[in-house]
């Protein structure tokens, strides 16, 4: 038996773009643009954020509509002691939030003091980046309603 050990060069690689897609793309456009978009699904109801198919009936969806930039919280979870993961650096509240004109509702932090701020029904409303580039992170967060979105 030879010590004589056979090597060859590998390069791993994935030499493909991947799209966004019509509906994502869409959505993430209005994001950079200081829009919500919902996806307008077949029985009527909105989906937001959007998805590119129906989760039940797996039919495509093809119409996004622009709904509300306020909403109410339907749940929430308070991080007292952001982890280094998260996208805030202060505690803040993860909460699902129904924004105006859609059906569902969307993960999000909202941006209080503290947990006796948040309730459950609490009306709030996005905080846009100064600079959007059309990233979900274009939402610096949901603070409580004003009248004033933006």
């Amino acid at each position: 038996m030879s010590d004589d050990v056979l090597r060859a060069p590998l390069v791993l690689e994935y030499p493909f773009t991947r799209t966004t897609g019509p509906v994502i793309g869409g959505f993430l456009t209005g994001l950079r643009e200081a829009m919500m978009l919902g996806a307008k699904r077949s029985d009527g109801t909105v989906m937001c954020p959007p998805l590119e198919y129906d989760p039940l009936t797996a039919e495509p969806i093809t119409e996004l509509i622009e709904i509300g930039q306020a909403g109410e919280v339907t749940t929430w979870s308070w991080a007292g002691d952001p982890r280094p993961q998260q996208p805030f650096e202060q505690p803040f509240a993860w909460a699902m939030v129904k924004l105006d004109g859609a059906d569902t509702p969307m993960l999000h932090g909202v941006l209080v003091d503290d947990a006796d701020a948040m309730s459950t029904g609490m009306r709030v409303q996005i905080q846009w980046r100064e600079e959007r580039t059309g990233h979900i992170a274009d939402i610096a967060g949901f603070v409580p309603e004003t009248g004033d979105a933006g």
